[in-house]
């Protein structure tokens, strides 16, 4: 944690407080409670895994490895955490609440990890409420059998929550700012590593040691491709011995900051060719994108115009032997492009309300585009990514060739091209009035 981020702490706090006393009561409700989440364990062992805690918990609070813990929401009061803080030695156990955080609090240590219940009866008590006035926001086993059924996780004031998410406060942005800062960085690293030859795994370390996170500390699994790999949009296999002959590289790799994700693609050509031509291509497109993003803009029609532009490119590489508008009409955009262009971002990789408007009804996806994760117009203080692909894809080029129209491909460029496997740029934007601040851009400026 910074000293930027501590001076703003304060003031997110009261933003979040504000939130959720207006949702509260809207829904008629007296008081929320926030579970953080509890450890799970493998079936039939003690092996326990990797921690995340419930997002709505560290919306308030900068904890991420503090399971067993619970916030009191009461309007008019200052929320009231009851700390989980056990006396153990098998493992390290929680340290003091650092001042910087603990002053927005009234904070009760409990010693044991269902010590919350009892504290949350008593608070409750002194405040003359019950179990059945309260939301609870949560998903673990110890309360959900605490709390009245119809009192986990109500779905309008969970759409309530997730809406005012979607506009983040000067603290959040200061962490994503820093988020990119650290990815950027280690993306650099392991492009040079790359290009000495190294294994997907060893580009992997790589990319560990330069951000000083480890494997659980990523807000998601690191996405590190090498030649036909890069045409695998979620690869995770991470081969040890470098493969015989270089092609291609993606690199889909963010980092965190008190929770909050970064999360950022580049491809790389490994040498001047076909392949190199469309990076520098995708890279122009995106780019565009990214320029016409700003509060009013319908992500959906952003979506549709990549299609139609990344159909221009393959047209203008002869890979296709139709136009552009032809390629989007019949479908065939999507064999090379089958994802959507982006969603937003924040304390999940891809965080919340993405799909649902102001009032939380569902707002459809473009007809032929089930893959879009983000269908709202956009707002100043959203965060998003925009990350147009291009792909090499054996089974959806496989099924187009069998099922559609085939001569409208030329199968030996497509060929020529699959062993270098796909392209995908990702940046992460911030919404403003009349644009957008590229926080991927700007860190990558400043190395």
């Amino acid at each position: 944690m910074n000293t930027r981020q501590q001076s703003l702490y304060a003031a997110h706090v009261a933003q979040v407080q504000s939130h959720w006393e207006q949702a509260l009561e809207a829904e008629n409700l007296r008081a929320a409670l926030v579970h953080s989440g509890s450890p799970i364990y493998s079936f039939l062992d003690d092996y326990e895994y990797a921690f995340r805690p419930n997002p709505h918990f560290q919306y308030w609070l900068p904890l991420g490895h503090h399971p067993d813990s619970a916030l009191l929401v009461v309007p008019g009061e200052r929320a009231r955490l009851f700390y989980y803080q056990p006396d153990d030695y098998w493992y390290l156990p929680p340290a003091d609440p650092e001042s910087w955080w603990a002053e927005q609090f009234d904070i009760e240590i409990v010693r044991s990890a269902a010590g919350w219940r009892d504290a949350l009866g008593h608070a409750l008590k002194h405040a003359g409420l019950d179990l059945g006035e309260i939301a609870a926001i949560g998903d673990a086993p110890a309360l959900r059998a605490h709390v009245p059924a119809g009192a986990l996780n109500p779905q309008r004031i969970l759409d309530r929550l997730h809406i005012a998410r979607t506009r983040k406060t000067p603290y959040e942005l200061a962490c994503m700012d820093e988020a990119a800062r650290l990815a950027a960085r280690a993306h650099v690293v392991a492009e040079q590593v790359f290009r000495a030859g190294e294994s997907e795994f060893g580009i992997h370390l790589a990319y560990l040691a330069a951000c000083g996170h480890s494997d659980t500390q990523l807000p998601y699994n690191n996405i590190v491709a090498l030649n036909e790999h890069s045409a695998v949009l979620h690869y995770q296999q991470r081969e040890r011995t470098a493969p015989a002959e270089r092609h291609s590289f993606l690199l889909d790799a963010g980092c965190t900051v008190n929770g909050y994700a970064s999360d950022i693609t580049r491809s790389y050509a490994h040498r001047e060719g076909v392949f190199a031509d469309l990076v520098a291509a995708m890279d122009a497109v995106q780019q565009g994108l990214v320029g016409r993003v700003r509060a009013g803009v319908d992500y959906r029609d952003l979506h549709l115009d990549a299609h139609r532009e990344i159909a221009g490119i393959l047209q203008d590489a002869e890979i296709i032997r139709v136009p552009a508008d032809t390629a989007v009409e019949s479908g065939l955009s999507a064999v090379f492009y089958p994802h959507g262009l982006g969603h937003f971002l924040g304390l999940q990789t891809h965080d919340v309300a993405g799909l649902i408007d102001n009032d939380g009804q569902p707002i459809p996806r473009p007809e032929g585009h089930p893959a879009l994760r983000l269908t709202r117009v956009l707002e100043s203080g959203n965060v998003l990514t925009v990350e147009p692909g291009l792909y090499f894809i054996d089974s959806l080029l496989q099924r187009w060739r069998e099922e559609q129209d085939a001569s409208m491909i030329d199968w030996d460029r497509v060929a020529a091209l699959t062993p270098c496997g796909g392209i995908r740029i990702e940046d992460n934007v911030v919404v403003t009035e009349d644009g957008c601040d590229n926080l991927t851009r700007r860190a990558f400026a400043e190395l």
